[in-house]
């Protein structure tokens, strides 16, 4: 299985990173060129405990050039000392030996978000979510294939891996999220479908008539209690209706970026099975398999990674990689990493991608080396 590690700028930039890295003997390290707020621990620094990202950011020069005319724009970061740190931590790797990655967080923006709420995916309520930049806005996919092009010019690099190349919804990262838990997984599908007047243009039916009838579901299914309901009583022809408009909007989106690339470069999608899901990692739709190298499903949690690689495995086309992302930073560790990543390559899985270089401390350390080497045995 090849080995993918995932670290931000400033990890790679710390003294010691690569070393550890190429003794850990990861295949190549994925580097955040455009990220999302955080607050990112430093376990392995010798002078802080964490960098805080105060808003999504950037970390290429933003050159006005290739900015100019264009209603969105990244942002840059503050916190770290180099212009160009992306490039900086990709050099780092490519002259210790280590095949860098291009690690580009699309449509998860809250600041352009808040500067910009036209742009945001809206729920059925009227309600925006400013973390959400909503793949039916134009303005969107501009900034997404500029996004794109900017991060990866001039680098020597291995791969591309695309995070949120689709749409996000309810339940995903927020200021202190206090929403966890209180949906039914029915709920949270229905207000993660986006009502904004792009996505509307594309509807076959009325749209207050839609949005309307989607305001009635989720109060109806808030009323029975039932935190567990998968389902809705939607007629199946609005579904596939809303289903569609999502998708198409999704093509769109990924078709712009993969245009903004360079020919030949290896392209590598973090998706889900189904296709309702939104988030970091969204639903697939039909044609995506067939645009990319290799697609990554969450793998965070042993009980269904498994399971999940099998079934991409039989749903994919057979030329596209199957990746399995898992962490090593969770509250509790994998009891048994080792025969995890056994299970995901009798699955089907060619890839295993590792979460995350920087924030897995000297604690944690053991268990990325554990994962290596046993998806470096799998054949």
């Amino acid at each position: 299985m090849k080995v993918t590690g995932y670290a931000y700028p400033w990890d790679v930039l710390e003294a010691g990173f690569a070393s550890r890295a190429r003794d850990l003997g990861v295949d190549e390290v994925a580097v955040a060129l455009s990220y999302h707020s955080a607050r990112a621990a430093t376990p392995w620094s010798a002078s802080h405990t964490a960098v805080v990202a105060r808003h999504a950011a950037f970390y290429r020069p933003v050159r006005a050039e290739a900015w100019e005319g264009k209603r969105l724009r990244p942002s840059t970061p503050d916190w770290v000392a180099a212009r160009d740190s992306g490039s900086d931590a990709v050099r780092v790797l490519n002259e210790v030996g280590i095949p860098a990655a291009a690690w580009i967080v699309l449509t998860h923006n809250s600041q352009l978000g808040y500067e910009h709420p036209d742009v945001v995916v809206r729920n059925c309520f009227g309600e925006s979510y400013p973390w959400a930049l909503c793949p039916s806005q134009p303005a969107v996919r501009e900034y997404a294939a500029t996004l794109t092009a900017e991060a990866v010019a001039g680098l020597e690099l291995s791969s591309v891996i695309l995070e949120a190349c689709g749409p996000l919804g309810a339940v995903h990262q927020h200021q202190h999220e206090k929403t966890d838990g209180v949906w039914a997984p029915a709920v949270a599908r229905l207000l993660s479908i986006c009502c904004c007047d792009a996505c509307a243009a594309g509807w076959d039916l009325d749209a207050d008539a839609v949005r309307a009838q989607l305001v009635e579901e989720v109060r109806r299914l808030v009323a029975t209690g039932d935190l567990g309901v998968t389902a809705d009583n939607l007629p199946p022809e609005l579904t596939q209706m809303l289903l569609r408009t999502r998708q198409e909007a999704t093509d769109a989106l990924r078709a712009a970026v993969l245009a903004s690339l360079p020919a030949g470069v290896r392209i590598v999608l973090h998706g889900a099975l189904d296709p309702w899901v939104t988030g970091a990692l969204p639903g697939l739709t039909p044609s995506a398999p067939d645009d990319v190298d290799a697609v990554v499903l969450f793998g965070w949690a042993p009980a269904t990674g498994a399971d999940a690689v099998a079934a991409a495995r039989e749903a994919l086309p057979g030329r596209v990689a199957i990746g399995s992302y898992i962490t090593a930073v969770a509250a509790a560790p994998v009891p048994d990493i080792a025969a995890y990543v056994g299970e995901l390559a009798k699955a089907g899985a060619a890839e295993l991608h590792l979460y995350h270089l920087g924030l897995a401390g000297p604690g944690r350390w053991s268990d990325l080396g554990t994962a290596t080497a046993a998806a470096h045995e799998m054949h």
